[in-house]
């Protein structure tokens, strides 16, 4: 009787943990209305890698509204708002990266221009993808 109970106990308690593991959103993405959307800090980059290649290939043009995610496919849109002046900016994901620690996004810097942040570097934000992306040199 005992054993059953110890069983029982242990079987409850393990879905719990599996249940609780699955539901805690470590990263700050996760589907919402049926969309992809992530939150987190964006940076930008610009003159020191203008006219040098991304990761899709392009080459990188500062001026332009793109911006680099580590997991998003190439030629994914992403509208990303900034939380601090709900400035907002459209754009198309051609490179890999921010490699620093608690980023999500690095935007061009007329993407960063266009939601207040070049002056700061960083803002909170929010992502939205609005159109998935997908092409064959995706690394």
């Amino acid at each position: 009787m005992l054993t059953v109970i110890f069983r029982t106990n242990f079987l409850y308690m393990l879905l719990i943990f599996i249940f609780i593991t699955i539901s805690c959103d470590v990263t700050g993405s996760h589907i919402k209305d049926g969309r992809f959307y992530e939150s987190g800090i964006a940076s930008w980059y610009g003159a020191d890698f203008h006219g040098g290649p991304t990761a899709s290939g392009e080459t990188y043009d500062m001026n332009n509204l793109t911006a680099a995610h580590k997991t998003l496919p190439f030629n994914t849109v992403v509208r990303v708002v900034n939380l601090r002046n709900g400035e907002v900016v459209t754009v198309r994901i051609n490179d890999r990266g921010p490699f620093v620690e608690g980023r999500v996004i690095d935007l061009s810097r007329r993407a960063a221009a266009e939601i207040g942040i070049l002056e700061t570097g960083l803002t909170d934000v929010e992502l939205y993808v609005l159109v998935e992306g997908g092409s064959g040199n995706d690394r």
